[in-house]
């Protein structure tokens, strides 16, 4: 439980950038009651080490996936591809029990905290025990998930999975799939299971695994069985070009378009990865006012491609980040890829810039971007260092390197494009701090449990 405190930041990131003396006044319910800016320091008050910043949602996350982070990067092939990468995934998910599933996830969350995110949707397919069987308890693993959660302090927003078959035209699961079933009124109960739980900070949207994992009739099932329900809506989409390439045979249309032709898409809906979309589609989308989930580091690690970036914020597309697979775990190494790749491609320099618009600092637009669109993605209305919302931040070290000596009008910018070590000193979540000095308070027994997991996982045969 939250208590009633202030806050006060020389310097903080409001909605229309850096502003000096902001103070913050955190409510007995973890949320901010007012937030004041050009006020001295009152002696009651909590001074915070350094500029804050508002915190980052993770859009998108796969937490089993952390115990593969590193496992997959040797090929013995004549080629290797996403494919062969999932193939070798699937073999770490059919070994995870319960209790290995919330050692692993809480090294993550309490990694993903460090690096500057305080929410985190958790596209969750990961349901069955390793034969397929359906645990005594159906939230077994839900359950872990929230546990890990709870220890380390994250908001979660849980999105229980429709997975029904294996591709277009195959209408049952791999074996290998085996612990990932699910019909459209199981998910719908998952979703109201993990909100009876009661946990703090944890709450429950719904995901559709992909068009080539759900039949239409389910994912018309399971629409309707939302109704009006505003929590989101995940969707895997158009992330490899032969998932296009399958959909275009099977269904005559392409992912993206298939999916604006037959759903009512609004702003509930969060397509993740997008990468291969057309300009037809991006208008589709975003004229729907739904969101675009950019993974960069995972879809760099997978071969995927880049998406068309400038043709999103043209659209004015709602975005956001996931680490999804988590081989990074840091919201501005996310930032700095998803750009990087967009010069890489096009050989220009601040690709996301658009000084037409008064916003020159690429680091600007996309912050801004990602985190009202991380909000959306987590089924936030309010969001952000304004009254109202939950009272998250995070508090930048000036001494870490990249940031040491910046002028403070180029500090996002520096964080962004300029560091690559440990750069917040400290991270809170609903007016409690999680991370103090750089390191999340409970990392030596987590680490401690996740190590002995690990040990389990790949001990030599």
């Amino acid at each position: 439980m939250s208590r009633a405190r202030l806050l006060w930041a020389a310097r903080a990131w409001l909605a229309d950038g850096w502003h000096d003396g902001v103070l913050l006044h955190v409510g007995a319910d973890g949320r901010f009651v007012s937030v004041q800016s050009g006020v001295p320091a009152p002696p009651d008050a909590t001074v915070l080490p350094g500029p804050a910043l508002p915190a980052m949602v993770n859009a998108h996350s796969h937490a089993f996936q952390r115990a593969f982070a590193g496992m997959a990067e040797r090929r013995e092939s004549a080629q290797d591809d996403f494919w062969g990468w999932r193939d070798r995934m699937y073999a770490v998910a059919l070994r995870l029990s319960p209790e290995a599933l919330e050692a692993v996830a809480a090294q993550l969350y309490a990694e993903l905290l460090q690096g500057g995110f305080t929410q985190v949707c958790e596209f969750h397919y990961l349901q069955h025990a390793p034969d397929g069987r359906p645990y005594g308890d159906r939230l077994a693993m839900c359950r872990a998930l929230a546990r890990a959660a709870r220890a380390t302090g994250i908001g979660l927003t849980l999105l229980p999975v429709l997975y029904e078959r294996a591709g277009f035209g195959q209408p049952a699961l791999r074996d290998d799939q085996r612990r990932f079933a699910t019909t459209a009124d199981d998910v719908l109960a998952l979703r109201d299971g993990v909100r009876a739980l009661g946990e703090p900070r944890v709450d429950a949207g719904v995901a559709i695994h992909s068009l080539r994992a759900a039949a239409p009739a389910s994912i018309a099932r399971l629409v309707q069985g939302l109704g009006d329900d505003p929590a989101p809506i995940h969707v895997h989409i158009a992330e490899q070009t032969g998932e296009v390439d399958d959909c275009l045979a099977a269904t005559g249309q392409r992912p993206i378009e298939w999916l604006a032709a037959h759903v009512p898409l609004d702003a509930r809906w969060q397509l993740v990865h997008a990468t291969h979309a057309t300009a037809a589609e991006i208008e589709a989308v975003t004229r729907a006012g739904a969101g675009v989930v950019i993974c960069p580091s995972t879809e760099g690690n997978l071969g995927d491609g880049l998406c068309d970036l400038p043709a999103w914020l043209a659209h004015g597309a709602v975005t956001s980040i996931g680490t999804d697979s988590h081989v990074a775990r840091a919201w501005p190494a996310e930032l700095r890829l998803l750009e990087y790749g967009q010069r890489l491609a096009l050989r220009q320099r601040n690709v996301a810039a658009a000084p037409q618009h008064g916003r020159p600092a690429t680091a600007h637009r996309l912050f801004d971007g990602c985190v009202s669109g991380g909000a959306a993605a987590a089924g936030f209305g309010t969001w952000g260092l304004v009254a109202g919302a939950r009272a998250d931040l995070l508090v930048l070290d000036p001494q870490a390197p990249g940031l040491l000596g910046m002028p403070a009008t180029h500090a996002l910018d520096a964080l962004v494009f300029a560091t690559d070590g440990p750069v917040f000193a400290q991270v809170w979540v609903a007016g409690e701090c999680q991370v103090s000095d750089g390191r999340h308070r409970a990392a030596p027994r987590i680490a401690e449990a996740y190590a002995a997991t690990m040990r389990g996982l790949w001990a030599p045969a």
